[in-house]
């Protein structure tokens, strides 16, 4: 199985990924614990940035000027430079493939104003541009015949040990059909499994796969964490239900008014400034909406379908006729598993791409449309890079052992007392999180919500699984997903203490100012040991 590559991840920066880890020539199969069409990237709705020639106003400079003023300082110059550069040829490549962009008179692909941005820079597909991307790349991986492994859940990846550094050997998962442990080996691996917002439970705008699980099986494997308590809040997702409302509403025109009928903030200042503003609204004792009834319902139906159609499925809301009750909701995680230029982590052969990853370009706040972007220029980068180490190494070990390993570790959760409900813990930890972790910080509560998240994990074996069964035991997957979200929050907690400072979307009551010295990455490791690094 020499030059084998596995993408673990079926969105939208793991296809990427795999087609030109297939272009560069290597054998690649992708591991997905849910289907690819449903992964999170689907809700990126409102466009992937680029400076086209398009917009006269607009250009790669001020693109890079927009990307760097959002990131507040955190962000690494090169690899927003390379971000942006590579934007109008990644977004042509897109069109080539079949992405069905939005289109003006004159047949140019549309492009639509977000916050932060100094033009009409996001090209878009009315408002399902990620869904859009997803399927198209979908569509690609098939007629290419790229391997794709649905419902397979990440245990962990098998790391071996030489004279100079540990490297990826293969990973160890569950088929969550048939309940059995396999191990797959390849020569390099490609973590592409996205963030990790659903720590806030019912507080984010992310499906429930969200839960971080490459992410936890990375620093277990000795990856190191870069930035983890940078996680943005949109600020319009549908007040009961969490489920986003995209930025086009506002990049459109769209305003957000309080109980008083009053627009209150520039609606297409940065997120972080957005979703404090709001916050504060709701704080006071109001309600807060987004308003897009002046838009008419032609243009609503046009280039916002799938905004009022959410409206109307989860508030019971017209928006043509009525106001959109919204508040901020975790939707981004800018932190990650820290990467180098060619997306490698400290470990040789195993690589990171998309919002599991830290490349460094979002910093401490991240620019609305460059999610889209950041999957597909680096997971272009990612997969010829993971592509070429596969096929300059010689290293053959036998790691099918591994699989009792884990098999035994399965049947030792199953053997954990019930007498603790853990999806009550999962709510819990949602709540303490959006309340404490969330928009506003305070050291004292930062603390506080650490000790919990600690007493959690130490009942976890008190806390086992009623399904005992081997087929689709969902009961074992979400335990499974809960355990690595415990591990994610106490490292986002020590990240959130450590820094004594505000910054994008990190704001700290008791240190309500930027402070110069921490301007550098957080970074920390298992074990939870915390450093700054530029």
């Amino acid at each position: 199985m020499k030059n084998r590559v596995i993408v673990i991840g079926g969105g939208g920066a793991g296809l990427v990924a795999a087609l030109s880890a297939h272009e560069s020539g290597a054998e690649v199969v992708v591991i997905t614990k849910e289907y690819p069409t449903r992964s999170q990237t689907c809700m990126a709705q409102g466009g992937i940035n680029a400076a086209l020639s398009n917009v006269e106003e607009d250009s790669v400079e001020l693109h890079v000027e927009n990307t760097l003023k959002s990131a507040h300082g955190l962000a690494n110059e090169d690899a927003v430079r390379f971000l942006c550069q590579s934007a109008p040829d990644v977004v042509l490549w897109l069109d080539s493939i079949g992405v069905p962009f939005s289109r003006t008179k004159e047949n140019k692909i549309a492009q639509r104003k977000l916050g932060g941005a100094y033009a009409a820079r996001a090209c878009y597909a009315q408002d399902y541009t990620g869904l859009k991307i997803l399927h198209t790349l979908y569509d690609r991986c098939m007629a290419e015949g790229i391997e794709i492994l649905n419902e397979r859940y990440l245990l962990d990846f098998i790391i071996c040990s030489d004279k100079q550094k540990p490297y990826v050997s293969g990973v160890s998962v569950l088929n969550i059909r048939s309940g059995e442990v396999e191990i797959h080996e390849a020569q390099s691996v490609i973590v592409a499994t996205g963030g990790y917002s659903r720590v806030f439970h019912k507080h984010s705008t992310n499906s429930v796969a969200s839960s971080g699980d490459g992410i936890a099986a990375a620093v277990r494997a000795g990856a190191r964490l870069s930035d983890m308590e940078f996680i943005q809040f949109h600020p319009t997702a549908l007040k009961n239900s969490s489920v986003l409302i995209s930025e086009s509403a506002r990049g459109a025109g769209g305003y957000l008014l309080n109980s008083k009928g009053e627009r209150f903030t520039n609606e297409l200042s940065p997120r972080d400034e957005v979703a404090r503003a709001i916050n504060d609204e709701i704080a006071k004792g109001g309600d807060v909406f987004l308003d897009i009834r002046h838009l008419g319902t032609e243009f609503i139906e046009n280039e916002l379908p799938q905004e009022a159609k959410l409206a109307k499925l989860y508030e019971n809301i017209d928006p043509v006729h009525e106001l959109i009750p919204i508040k901020p909701s975790a939707h981004y995680t800018m932190g990650g598993i820290e990467v180098d230029e060619n997306s490698s982590t400290c470990i040789n052969g195993l690589f990171a791409v998309g919002e599991c990853a830290s490349h460094r370009v979002h910093g401490a706040n991240r620019l609305g449309g460059n999610s889209l972007l950041e999957l597909v220029v680096f997971g272009k980068l990612s997969g010829d890079r993971a592509a070429k180490y596969a096929m300059s190494v010689d290293k053959t070990t036998e790691i099918s052992e591994n699989k009792n390993i884990f098999q035994e570790k399965i049947a030792e959760i199953k053997r954990y007392t019930n007498e603790i409900n853990f999806y009550e813990k999962q709510r819990d930890l949602g709540e303490l999180f959006y309340l404490h972790v969330g928009i506003k910080r305070e050291k004292k509560s930062l603390y506080s919500v650490l000790d919990k998240v600690r007493e959690t994990r130490a009942l976890l074996p008190k806390m086992g699984v009623s399904d005992k069964t081997k087929e689709y035991n969902t009961n074992l997957r979400e335990f499974l997903e809960f355990k690595n979200m415990l591990e994610i929050s106490e490292l986002i907690l020590i990240s959130a203490i450590g820094r004594d400072e505000s910054r994008g979307a990190h704001f700290r009551v008791d240190a309500p100012h930027a402070d110069k010295k921490f301007e550098a990455h957080t970074i920390i490791d298992k074990e939870g040991a915390l450093s700054y690094e530029n």
